[in-house]
């Protein structure tokens, strides 16, 4: 008896050659990029949750949103999360969402989904370097910076 099964196809394609662009060395570059590529007619209506995929030398290769949410939350799948993470042969990851509300401290929930996040990426060798939370008046919030990863 055979049985049939999907052939599985993965693919990463550059647009941009990530050895020319700028290493992420601070918080504020990765607000910076994060604040270049958001929709400023999003960012105070819902919440978002995206993922800056990096290399070995903190450029980055990428960034993907994993979900759009409601006013007060969104909901983060860790599969698709790591999936992206190994499909992209990232060797680190920038955890990023949104506060329509403009409140900048982090949630009980942030911090939980943050936690999670971590120890996941630790099993997979794959170093979340920051969670930064945006608003719409151009402020963030560094997890990092504030010692809370």
């Amino acid at each position: 008896m055979s049985y049939k099964v999907n052939e599985i196809q993965i693919s990463y394609k550059e647009k941009i050659r990530t050895i020319q662009s700028k290493p992420i060395k601070s918080s504020e570059d990765v607000a910076q990029v994060l604040f270049n590529n958001w929709d400023v007619k999003t960012i105070g209506l819902h919440e978002s949750f995206k993922v800056l995929l990096l290399n070995n030398s903190n450029k980055v290769k990428g960034i993907y949103q994993l979900s759009t949410g409601g006013i007060t939350g969104t909901i983060v799948d860790l599969r698709i999360l790591f999936a992206l993470a190994l499909k992209t042969l990232s060797v680190a990851i920038i955890l990023a969402h949104n506060h329509p509300s403009s409140k900048l401290q982090p949630s009980e929930s942030d911090k939980q989904l943050t936690d999670k996040i971590v120890k996941a990426a630790k099993l997979l060798d794959i170093k979340v370097l920051d969670h930064v939370i945006l608003t719409p008046d151009k402020q963030y919030f560094s997890f990092a910076d504030n010692g809370l990863l």
